[in-house]
């Protein structure tokens, strides 16, 4: 059974199921379409019907949805029905959050506000599968508002969608490209050379980065030890591997295995080479 809380619209509204005492966005067709706030309904026929459970904040989630127009509220529910069949199953958690997100990028954009994302190319990089789904979101969300986002709030899409199928909150994603820039700057004084942020290498290097710092987060270590090696035939690029380790040691709290210094020497080489 569920009480009704809300009517957002036809096709949406908040109810707060009786049976598990959750709060819900309900999407379909008609959903709302007659129905009243306290109005008990023991369950719906449409058969497009998706549930969005609310995530438990300071604010209810009838504070929440009032505070957003519920085109958003609507858009982002397509947003996530679309990234799931390019991605699979996102915590649908994330509706709220990402909509409040996307209502003040618009009046942003309405009001020729520019909101920077210092970690954009970053973001794109380390979260790519994401980042095709977050474009594919700004081009429903431009059909549905005519409003085009930038592609630095397309980045910022990219983390609440990253966050819908990880463990990582969107504070996490975003220092997780705080810290890959931060490694990515070390590389280039210590090679004293820009990398090409397009190339693959780049990309690569990336990815290693991110999931050393995984391996280091979980207290995981890599299996081959390349560490001597790295040392003595690449001894420049080894020197600024031990001093990012370092960097990351002390931003992490963290201990950094000796084996992923190693290993990072090895990129960082290949990505100098191929530059």
């Amino acid at each position: 059974m569920y009480r009704i809380i809300k009517v957002i619209g036809n096709n949406c509204v908040l109810v707060y199921g009786e049976e598990n005492g959750r709060e819900l966005i309900l999407m379909g067709k008609g959903v709302g379409f007659g129905r009243r706030p306290g109005e008990r309904v023991r369950e719906w026929k449409q058969p497009d019907l998706k549930e969005y459970a609310m995530i438990a904040r300071e604010t209810s989630a009838l504070q929440q949805v009032n505070s957003i127009e519920p085109v958003f509220i609507e858009a982002v529910a397509g947003i996530i029905d679309q990234a799931e069949k390019m991605l699979g199953k996102l915590d649908h958690g994330i509706l709220l959050p990402m909509a409040d997100h996307i209502a003040l990028a618009v009046r942003r954009a309405r009001e020729n506000r520019e909101f920077p994302n210092p970690f954009h190319q970053d973001i794109k990089a380390l979260f790519e599968k994401e980042y095709l789904a977050a474009k594919e979101g700004a081009g429903l969300l431009e059909r549905m508002t005519k409003i085009r986002l930038s592609e630095d709030e397309i980045g910022y899409i990219t983390l609440h969608i990253h966050s819908g199928m990880s463990d990582e909150n969107v504070a996490d994603a975003m220092n997780l490209a705080r810290l890959v820039q931060d490694a990515v700057h070390m590389i280039e004084e210590g090679m004293e050379k820009m990398l090409e942020k397009e190339s693959l290498g780049y990309n690569r290097l990336l990815s290693h980065i991110r999931y050393m710092l995984a391996r280091t987060r979980k207290g995981e270590r890599v299996n081959l030890d390349m560490d001597d090696y790295a040392r003595s035939h690449f001894p420049k690029t080894y020197a600024i591997a031990e001093q990012i380790c370092g960097f990351l040691e002390q931003e992490l709290n963290q201990p950094i295995a000796r084996e992923e210094v190693g290993f990072l020497a090895i990129h960082i080489q290949r990505v100098g080479q191929s530059e």
